[in-house]
C-alpha cells in the first residue's frame, strides 16, 4: 500500500544538492509529487520539503541513502498530526464586468486575495492544504481558468522544537 509522506531534508546551500538529492529519488523509481527549497534561518543551510508516495520499505531505504549524501544535514518526516502544511496557488481566471463580483466572492469564502486585476481577467492568491486549493479550483472553474502556478508544500512541525535548532 502507498503513502504520501512529507520530508524536510536540511542540506548545505552548495549547488548541485538538489540534483543529487532529486537523483536519488529518481533512481528508486519514485516520483517526486512536490518540491520545494529555501534558505533557513541559518544563512548556509537550505531546507527542502519533498512530498512522495511510496511503500513503507522504501522510504526508509531513500532516507537512509539520503543521510549518506554529505550535503544532507538531516532528514524528518513530517507527519501529518504534529506539523502544519501549506501550499501557495496563483490562479488567473476570467472575470469581465458580468461575473467578476460572483469570482471575487468565491476567492473571498476562501479567504484568499485577488492581486491583480485586468479588464477579461483577476489573478487571486491563494495559501492552504491541498484539499483547499483543489477546492477552490473547483469552484472557480466555471469561470474559466486561464492559468495556475503552484508552489510545492512547505512544512513544519508544531510546537517549540525546531529542527535547525543547535542549541
Amino acid at each position: 500500500m502507498s503513502t504520501s509522506h512529507t520530508l524536510s531534508v536540511l542540506v548545505e546551500d552548495k549547488p548541485g544538492v538538489l540534483a543529487r538529492v532529486s537523483a536519488l529519488f529518481s533512481r528508486r523509481g519514485f516520483n517526486i509529487e512536490s518540491l520545494a527549497v529555501g534558505g533557513t534561518e541559518i544563512p548556509e543551510i537550505s531546507r527542502m520539503t519533498i512530498v512522495v508516495t511510496v511503500d513503507e520499505f522504501p522510504l526508509e531505504q531513500v532516507t537512509k541513502q539520503l543521510n549518506k549524501l554529505i550535503n544532507v544535514i538531516k532528514i524528518v518526516e513530517q507527519d501529518g498530526e504534529a506539523s502544519v502544511a501549506r501550499e501557495l496557488v496563483l490562479i488567473k481566471v476570467r472575470a469581465d464586468a458580468s461575473v467578476r463580483t460572483q469570482v471575487i466572492e468565491t476567492v473571498n469564502l476562501f479567504r484568499a486575495k485577488v492581486i491583480d486585476v485586468s479588464p477579461e481577467s483577476v489573478t487571486i492568491e491563494a495559501t492552504g492544504t491541498r484539499s483547499k486549493l483543489d477546492a477552490l479550483l473547483r469552484m472557480l472553474d466555471p469561470y474559466g481558468i486561464r492559468e495556475i502556478v503552484q508552489s510545492g508544500v512547505v512544512a513544519v512541525g508544531r510546537g517549540p522544537k525546531s529542527i535547525t535548532a543547535t542549541r
